[in-house]
């Protein structure tokens, strides 16, 4: 997850489909794209957490279409994503990593870049992840003050059912990470599909754009996961705070 939401830029063109599953270094992936491309990307974990609420509302829009499954309501969440990702040069994170059909149809010229884990590491690294938002109950309330995140709870319902439409199973994590390759390859054409891991630098990011290596630029480490806590302790608190000044209110107006 990045640091701050991307700004969209007019005239725009999307170039990079980005198909790694979250907790794959896709923020620093994100920053090393957006240097490389010189353009704003839509980090999905960012933009619906901490973007204008329309972000997640529209999403939200975007996965009951297309899990309705008919052709027109699919043309419809095709339609709202295009005009969600206007002026930005690539997408990355979720929900885009579970959507590559749909964004394959969208940008037939584009390139899909995979970001890569260990498979261990990375289901020990989105468990914890998934331990944040547990007690779905006491986040809905603690978040009903709050524009954006107070339709948090419903966004991850709806991935909930994309992972499983998209992997199957009970929406667990065991197996995923094999199954997501595995759902790449045979919907992506050879051709225009890489995986990359960032630890490995700018080399094969570079190479797989075409690009050059920035000369005296470090490649972008973002410290995704202590973004992430330090984002849940943010929003909770925020929404604590929240309820405080609403029941302030009450009690004034009851009492005063």
């Amino acid at each position: 997850m990045g640091q701050t939401p991307s700004t969209p830029k007019p005239g725009t063109k999307l170039q990079v489909i980005g198909a790694g599953l979250s907790r794959t270094g896709t923020a620093s992936f994100s920053a090393a794209l957006s240097i490389l491309l010189h353009g704003p990307v839509y980090h999905g974990g960012t933009q619906t957490t901490i973007g204008p609420p329309t972000e997640i509302t529209t999403w939200i829009t975007i996965l009951k279409h297309l899990h309705t499954s008919t052709p027109s309501s699919r043309h419809q969440a095709l339609t709202l994503m295009a005009h969600l990702l206007t002026g930005y040069v690539a997408i990355t994170d979720c929900p885009g990593a579970q959507l590559i059909p749909e964004l394959l149809d969208l940008y037939p010229d584009a390139k899909v870049i995979c970001t890569v884990r260990d498979p261990i590491a990375w289901a020990k690294s989105m468990t914890r992840v998934r331990d944040l938002v547990r007690g779905k109950r006491f986040l809905r309330a603690v978040f009903l003050p709050l524009p954006g995140m107070r339709h948090f709870v419903e966004y991850v319902g709806l991935m909930r059912v994309q992972w499983q439409r998209v992997y199957g199973g009970s929406g667990g994590l065991g197996g995923t990470y094999e199954r997501h390759v595995e759902w790449l390859r045979e919907i992506v054409p050879e051709e225009r599909l890489v995986f990359v891991d960032v630890r490995d630098g700018w080399e094969p990011i570079c190479r797989a754009l075409g690009r050059e290596v920035p000369c005296g630029v470090p490649f972008p480490r973002v410290n995704d996961a202590e973004a992430i806590r330090g984002l849940a302790r943010w929003h909770v608190w925020r929404g604590l705070v929240r309820w405080v000044g609403v029941l302030v209110v009450v009690v004034l107006v009851t009492w005063g």
